[in-house]
């Protein structure tokens, strides 16, 4: 059976647990600067750099969903909801922070096991993101560079022993624009189907800079989306770093605003204009907020160019959402009352697992309760045949 006749859902977003051998060769190249896996006795598995130790991360804070099997108490769930987030202090989470990768269910670091965890699922296939998103904003640009390579072709090696069923997205190095278009070319030759890059453009660039339009170009051309994620961020700015005063809940609450400059960088500075058939994902931001925050670009482009005629006349910006964008949900049930407002073909379905967010291991009762209300041919849409049609599957 293929993922043409499979009429299980898609995931349009979910993680890879990065493996050991993702960060081989580089204590040789980079020495202290470059992060590694290290076991602590008594604390578990942890991505660490010597030279940053705050950037230290538990490799099971990436893969929580993982555990929830294990559980003698299942977490409670909602009607039309993913699980709760459970307690930090439960045994179960902390024999899974110190057991490490040994305490992991292999499908994590393991492509050909993969489908083990889906099946648990009911899906018939992930679209991968990477899990740890420091990949993305290393100061060494040459560390990043080779990290990033390391990963993609530790990427490609998943999907093929998944047998087709992880579709792993390339990381690229936007840092500085020619290393991108270099790798996009490598990893075109690979065969890969979409890239991931941060979700804003490295500091004092901007997306729609001429710098990057070699990088749109040839993504338009090879027919591969181009992904943003939530928290994979190429540099953490000001206004972000003043949020971290807030109240979490409030942070938690507000990540679409994450991804708002780049939009407006994208829809309303040229990037769209210049390049209308290459196609963008939300990832992990959701969707109840778009039809609401289109109108409000829709209002404010008009009133910049009532105050300066000399800059683009605005256009439907509606139009370039539903020609070019695409969002991913979870248990986003605002985003499908909008459906018909934003277009039911640009919302996509994705479990999050192995993350906290994840509806594993119970997406199928999710989805049929989200859309108990809706018809068979909506469901199928959003869950399986729009993600398919974008990565050509």
């Amino acid at each position: 059976m293929t993922l043409l006749n499979d009429p299980r859902p898609i995931s349009a977003d979910s993680h890879a647990l990065e493996g050991p051998e993702v960060f081989e060769g580089l204590l040789e190249r980079f020495g202290d600067d470059a992060p590694r896996i290290v076991h602590i006795e008594g604390k578990g598995d942890y991505i660490t750099i010597p030279n940053n130790p705050k950037r230290s991360r538990n490799v099971a804070v990436m893969a929580l969903a993982g555990t929830r099997l294990d559980y003698e108490s299942p977490l409670p769930r909602e009607h039309a909801s993913k699980p709760g987030a459970g307690s930090i202090n439960d045994p179960e989470i902390q024999a899974y922070f110190t057991g490490g990768y040994a305490a992991m269910r292999p499908g994590l670091t393991d492509g050909a096991r993969r489908p083990d965890d889906q099946d648990i699922d009911g899906v018939s296939a992930e679209i991968l993101y990477p899990g740890w998103f420091a990949m993305f904003n290393l100061p060494n640009l040459d560390l990043m560079v080779a990290l990033q390579q390391n990963y993609n072709n530790w990427m490609h090696n998943q999907q093929v022993i998944s047998k087709g069923r992880l579709v792993g997205l390339a990381a690229l190095p936007v840092q500085q624009p020619d290393l991108a278009v270099a790798e996009l070319e490598r990893v075109i030759k690979l065969g890969f189907k979409g890239i991931v890059i941060p979700s804003n453009a490295p500091k004092g660039r901007r997306y729609c800079d001429e710098d990057y339009e070699p990088m749109w170009a040839l993504a338009e051309e090879a027919g591969l989306p181009v992904a943003f994620h939530v928290a994979c961020w190429s540099h953490v700015p000001d206004w972000q770093k003043a949020m971290a005063a807030r109240d979490p809940i409030v942070q938690y609450a507000g990540s679409p605003t994450l991804i708002h400059d780049t939009m407006i960088e994208l829809m309303v500075r040229g990037v769209c204009a210049k390049h209308p058939n290459l196609k963008f994902v939300l990832a992990e931001f959701n969707a109840g907020w778009v039809a609401h925050w289109l109108d409000k670009v829709q209002q404010g482009w008009g009133r910049d160019y009532a105050a300066n005629p000399s800059s683009t006349p605005p256009v439907d910006v509606l139009e370039i959402w539903k020609r070019q964008f695409f969002a991913t949900i979870e248990d986003d049930t605002a985003a499908l009352h909008t459906r018909e407002m934003i277009g039911e073909e640009t919302l996509l379905w994705g479990s999050d697992y192995p993350h906290t967010d994840s509806t594993w291991p119970c997406s199928s009762e999710v989805l049929t309760e989200m859309f108990e209300s809706y018809s068979p041919e909506s469901r199928d849409k959003i869950t399986r045949t729009n993600v398919a049609n974008l990565y050509s599957l």
